[in-house]
């Protein structure tokens, strides 16, 4: 009897979804499977420009399931200053998350960060006002 109402619990709550572990740490260096993604000046919102490039990753992502994604938003110094900027950046990473889950790619799958001029080595190597979607190897 003890067995069993330990069994009949675990039975009856919810499955907890697993986390897959990774992260973005490089990602931009990678050469292969970028996308991106143009945003009008000030704006987290895609605009129809976007809907190409999403649906080719996500694409490449139903292909590949095992694949993990990272997708970095960007903000240029002209749209605000550094707090601004990284809300916006977020805010851009986080829109291109959203509707590739509505294309069907499982969340889990996929990290949305914001990229400022901080943490890249050169801001001229950053990428402007927009998103990159990256596919991991």
């Amino acid at each position: 009897m003890r067995l069993i109402l330990p069994l009949l619990l675990a039975m009856a709550l919810p499955a907890a979804g697993q986390i897959r572990p990774f992260n973005c740490v490089g990602a931009a260096e990678l050469e292969d499977d970028h996308f991106a993604i143009g945003f009008a000046p000030r704006s987290a919102r895609l605009g129809e420009e976007a809907r190409s490039p999403l649906a080719a990753a996500a694409e490449l992502a139903r292909q590949a399931p095992e694949r993990n994604i990272c997708v970095l938003g960007h903000a240029l110094s002209s749209e605000g200053g550094a707090t601004t900027g990284q809300r916006l950046a977020a805010a851009r990473a986080r829109a291109v998350a959203l509707e590739l889950a509505q294309l069907g790619i499982e969340r889990d799958r996929v990290r949305a960060e914001a990229r400022v001029a901080g943490f890249t080595r050169s801001t001229a190597a950053r990428p402007g006002r927009g998103a990159t979607i990256i596919i991991l190897p």
